[in-house]
C-alpha cells in the first residue's frame, strides 16, 4: 500500500474520513511476537514461514518455506525461475552466505545485445527468452533445506503446493500488477496469469495446477529440476522461444557458500552480503565514512544529516561501479574497500557545506590494489538494476536467524512462463552491463568486472543483513528496489542506531538515495520544501516525489534485548505483515 500525504482542502468529509482510516490501518509499530517472527511482503507466505516454525522446524525451513510460497503468491517477485542470497545467523553464532544468484549461459557472449553498429537493442536483455539467464532459486532453496534445514523438503513445501492447488485471492495491487502488458506477450503467460484476456479482478482466486504439480515433482525429486526431466523441460522450452539456456548450462549450475562480509558502525557489527552482491561491501563502506559524524547531533532528516550521508552514498557508489563483480571471474579488493582507513580517507574529501560533483570524484590514494586496479580497467559502464526483488526476515525460537532477497529482476521477470512448468522465468542477463557507457533507465553504473560472460553471475544490489549488538542478534535486515536496496537499508539500519528509532519507525521513516550517477538526490515526498530546498542551495540537485515514489520494500525484524521479544516491521509503503507467535 504505497500512500501520497496531501492537503485536504477541498475533500468531502465522508472522503477525508475514509483516507483517514486507510491511513490507521498501516503499521505504525512493529509486530510483537515471543518466541518467533517472519516479515515479508505477502502475509500468506509468511504464515508459511510461522507454520513451519510451529511444526518444529528452525529459521531455515521457515526461510525455505517462505520462498517457495512467495514464488505462488507473489509472482511479480517471488520465484522457482530466478535466484538470490540467503544469509543465515545461528543461534551460537555461525554464519552462512549462501550465493543461489543466476548464471549466463554457456553460449552467452559480452555483445550479444548490441546490433550491428555497436548500439544496445531496446529491450533485448528485458523481454523474452534471450533475457533469461540460469535460474539458481530452487537449488539454492533445496540446498539451504538440506544442510541447515531440519524438516523433510516435502512438508517444508506443503504450503506452497496448497496455495498452488487451492489458490489464494488477489489483492488490488495483485490483480493490478497482473495486468501487466508485456505477460499477454507469451502464450503461457498469457493464459496462467491474465486468463486469455479475462483479466483478473481484486478478490477473485488465482489457481496455478501446473505450478503445483511442479512444486510436487521437486518436493519428491530436487535434483531434477538440474539434472532430471525437469531440467530437460525448461531447457527444451527455453530454447523453443530462442533462447540460450541448455540442459547443460543446467548440469553444471552450482550454489556457491561464500564468506559474509563484516564490519562495525558505533559499537555495532554489521555482516553482510559478499560479492556478486554489491551490498555488503558497499554498506560498510558508507558506514565507515559516516562514522565520523554526529548524526544524531545533526539531526534526523536535517539538510545537514541529509548532506553528508548523500556524499557518503555517492563514494559507495562510485566504488562500486569501479570494482564490483562475480568474484569467480574478477579480483575483487573486498579488504580494502571496507577498511575503516579508506573510509577516513573518502571523509576527508567530503565538504560539509557544499556538494561534490560525481564527474569530479578523486578516489583515496591510500591503497596501491585500487589504484592498480583502476589503472588496468577503462572505467565503468552504466546498467540498470531494476526495483521488483522481494526480501523476507526470519527469526526462530531458538534465535536462528536468516535473510533472503530473492529476485526474478524486473517484476515478472522476462515475462517468460516455462511451458507445462507453470513458472515465471527471470530476465538477469539485463543485470549485466551490456555496454560500457551507455545509460539505461536507471542511470546505475558498472564496471568491466560485470561484463557478459559465459558462466558469470551478474553484480547485485541485494543486501540481507544482520546486525549484533555486544555479540547478539539485534536487526535482521533487508529490502528490493535496485540501486535503491542498499540506501533503504542504510536508511533503516541509522534510523534505528543514530536515530534512537523502534523498527518500524525505522521502516516508515522517509528516505533518500543517491547513487553517484545520475548525480541526483532522490527524495521521498515527505521531506519538507526547507530541507529539500537547502540541499539544493548546497548544490545538489534534489529531486522530491513524483516518479521517484517507489521506495523498497523494508521487512525486518528487531530483537528486544531486554525482553528478547522479536519485533517485526513490514513496510507501510507496500502489503507485506510481519508475523510471528
Amino acid at each position: 500500500m504505497r500512500f501520497s500525504c496531501k492537503p485536504f482542502t477541498g475533500l468531502s468529509a465522508v472522503l477525508w474520513l475514509l483516507i483517514a482510516g486507510t491511513l490507521s490501518a498501516a503499521p505504525i509499530h512493529p509486530v510483537h511476537a515471543s518466541h518467533a517472527m517472519v516479515a515479508g511482503v505477502h502475509e500468506l507466505a509468511s504464515r508459511a514461514g510461522t507454520q513451519i516454525m510451529q511444526a518444529g522446524g528452525n529459521a531455515v525451513d521457515a526461510a525455505v518455506a517462505v520462498g517457495f510460497a512467495l514464488a505462488v503468491v507473489h509472482p511479480q517477485a517471488g520465484n522457482l525461475g530466478g535466484g538470490g542470497f540467503m544469509l543465515i545467523r545461528t543461534a551460537d553464532g555461525i554464519t552462512r552466505f549462501i550465493d543461489y544468484r543466476e548464471k549466463a549461459p554457456a553460449t552467452a557472449t559480452a555483445n550479444m545485445y548490441l546490433d550491428a553498429h555497436g548500439d544496445v537493442i531496446a529491450d533485448a536483455s528485458l523481454v523474452g527468452y534471450k533475457s533469461i539467464g540460469v535460474p539458481g532459486s530452487v537449488g539454492g532453496m533445496t540446498y539451504a533445506e538440506k544442510k541447515y534445514g531440519k524438516l523433510a523438503l516435502s512438508l517444508v513445501m506443503a504450503p506452497a503446493i496448497k496455495l498452488a492447488r487451492e489458490g489464494f485471492v488477489l489483492s488490488w495491487e495483485d490483480a493490478q500488477d497482473l495486468q501487466d502488458t508485456h505477460l499477454a506477450d507469451f502464450p503461457a503467460s498469457r493464459q496462467i496469469f491474465q486468463r486469455n484476456g479475462k483479466l483478473y479482478g481484486a478478490g477473485e482466486k488465482l489457481q496455478q495446477p501446473q505450478l503445483a504439480r511442479t512444486l510436487e515433482r521437486i518436493a519428491a525429486r530436487p535434483d531434477d529440476f538440474y539434472h532430471g526431466a525437469l531440467a530437460h523441460e525448461l531447457a527444451a522450452a527455453v530454447q523453443k522461444g530462442g533462447g540460450l539456456i541448455t540442459s547443460e548450462d543446467l548440469a553444471h549450475y552450482e550454489v556457491k557458500e561464500r564468506e559474509p562480509v563484516r564490519g562495525t558502525y558505533r559499537g555495532y557489527e554489521i555482516i553482510g552480503a559478499p560479492p556478486p552482491s554489491s551490498g555488503g561491501v558497499a554498506l560498510i563502506e558508507l558506514l565507515n565514512i559516516l562514522e565520523g559524524y554526529d548524526l544524531q547531533k545533526l539531526g534526523n532528516r536535517s539538510a545537514q544529516s541529509v548532506h553528508l550521508t548523500v556524499e557518503a552514498f555517492r563514494r559507495a557508489f562510485f566504488d562500486r561501479a569501479e570494482f564490483l563483480g562475480d568474484p569467480d571471474f574478477a579480483k575483487i579488493p573486498v579488504a580494502q574497500l571496507i577498511d575503516k582507513r579508506y573510509g577516513a580517507a573518502w571523509r576527508e574529501t567530503i565538504d560539509p557545506a557544499h556538494a561534490s560533483k560525481s564527474t569530479e570524484l578523486k578516489r583515496p590514494a591510500i591503497f596501491s590494489e585500487l589504484e592498480q586496479y583502476a589503472m588496468l580497467h577503462p572505467g565503468p559502464a552504466f546498467t540498470r538494476e531494476p526495483e521488483h526483488t522481494t526480501h523476507y526476515s526470519v527469526v526462530d525460537p531458538q534465535g536462528n536467524a536468516v535473510a533472503v532477497t530473492t529476485t526474478l529482476n524486473d517484476s515478472f521477470g522476462s515475462r517468460v512462463t516455462a511451458g507445462g512448468l507453470g513458472f515465471l522465468l527471470n530476465d538477469e542477463m539485463d543485470d549485466f552491463a551490456a555496454k560500457q557507457g551507455v545509460p539505461n533507465m536507471f542511470g546505475l553504473i558498472q564496471g568491466p568486472a560485470n561484463a557478459i560472460g559465459p558462466g558469470k553471475r551478474p553484480l547485485s544490489a541485494m543486501s540481507p543483513t544482520i546486525v549484533l549488538k555486544d555479540g547478539k542478534l539485534f536487526l535482521v535486515l533487508g529490502s528490493p528496489g535496485g540501486p535503491r536496496i542498499i540506501t533503504t537499508v542504510a536508511n533503516i539500519l541509522m534510523g534505528v542506531i543514530d536515530f534512537g528509532m523502534d523498527i518500524q519507525e525505522a521502516v516508515n521513516a522517509a528516505r533518500f538515495h543517491h547513487q553517484w550517477m545520475p548525480d541526483v538526490v532522490l527524495l521521498e515526498k515527505s521531506f519538507s520544501p526547507d530541507t529539500v530546498n537547502a540541499l539544493r542551495h548546497m548544490g545538489h540537485s534534489a529531486e522530491s516525489g513524483g516518479e521517484n515514489s517507489y521506495w523498497s520494500d523494508g521487512e525486518c525484524i528487531m530483537i528486544d534485548g531486554a525482553t528478547g521479544e522479536r519485533l517485526g516491521a513490514s513496510d507501510i509503503r507496500n502489503n507485506g505483515r510481519a508475523v510471528g507467535y
